[in-house]
């Protein structure tokens, strides 16, 4: 009775062992998480990895380098000048201390003190910039782009009838290298004191060497660091001094 309740016990041993063995050689085919790594083999159905990616010479010339609206540039204000100050005697110096200390004492709502030639009661004009593109073209291993710029001038607290003329720089580089860069001096005829006026400018003269890949890019805005816009107003007639002496 022993030795047959030994064998029994035996031949379930290897039934389990072989149930098992069995179980490990179904799932060595798949990449579940009974994976083993019994008779593993690689999927001759699997596609091969993609190579690397690079830039064909049909999409250079589709390419079109952004256009970038830099911090800073978008806006312009056009201010007021001061009026011509009568020239003052000694005495009035104290008077002239005083005046300086209040004018440094003003400050604006950001607590900053007010620059008198920014004053935000002074402005005339103010111009936004609220849109960029671009449209390009390749020929003769060039790339020409045309580049456009949308925005409007606003009307400001001492607004004025007149053309505002706004400093409009294009640029193009390519990393730290500038292969374009122009300002335009831009006029627009500003007329109604109640309403924005639109403008549309277009540089359409932006040539550069075709790239060699997608790393140009393009810039524009207001570069307030070119000599600052003036309003074009009707001139009174000059008096004519040098015919009255001749008749005197």
């Amino acid at each position: 009775m022993a030795f047959y309740s030994v064998n029994r016990r035996l031949v379930a041993g290897l039934a389990l062992t072989g149930f098992m063995l069995a179980a490990a050689g179904c799932q060595s085919g798949d990449n579940g998480i009974l994976n083993l790594g019994f008779g593993s083999k690689k999927d001759p159905t699997a596609l091969p990895p993609p190579p690397d990616p690079k830039v064909v010479a049909s999409q250079l010339r589709a390419y079109c380098p952004k256009v970038t609206l830099r911090d800073g540039t978008a806006f312009f204000n056009t201010y007021a000048k001061g009026a011509a100050k009568p020239k003052k005697k000694k005495a009035d110096a104290a008077a002239d201390a005083e005046a300086a200390a209040a004018a440094a004492a003003q400050t604006g709502p950001n607590g900053m003190p007010v620059d008198p030639n920014r004053d935000p009661a002074k402005i005339i004009y103010q111009a936004s910039i609220s849109d960029v593109t671009r449209d390009c073209s390749n020929a003769n291993g060039q790339l020409t782009m045309k580049i456009a710029v949308a925005g409007k001038v606003v009307p400001g607290p001492l607004f004025a009838p007149g053309t505002v003329t706004m400093p409009i720089r294009i640029a193009v580089q390519h990393g730290t290298e500038v292969l374009y860069s122009q300002i335009h001096q831009y006029q627009v005829q500003v007329t109604d004191p109640s309403a924005a006026t639109q403008f549309v400018f277009t540089d359409a003269n932006v040539v550069v060497p075709e790239p060699s890949a997608q790393d140009y890019q393009a810039y524009a805005g207001y570069d307030e660091n070119t000599p600052a816009a003036t309003t074009d107003k009707p001139k009174g007639k000059r008096k004519k001094r040098v015919a009255a002496a001749a008749t005197n």
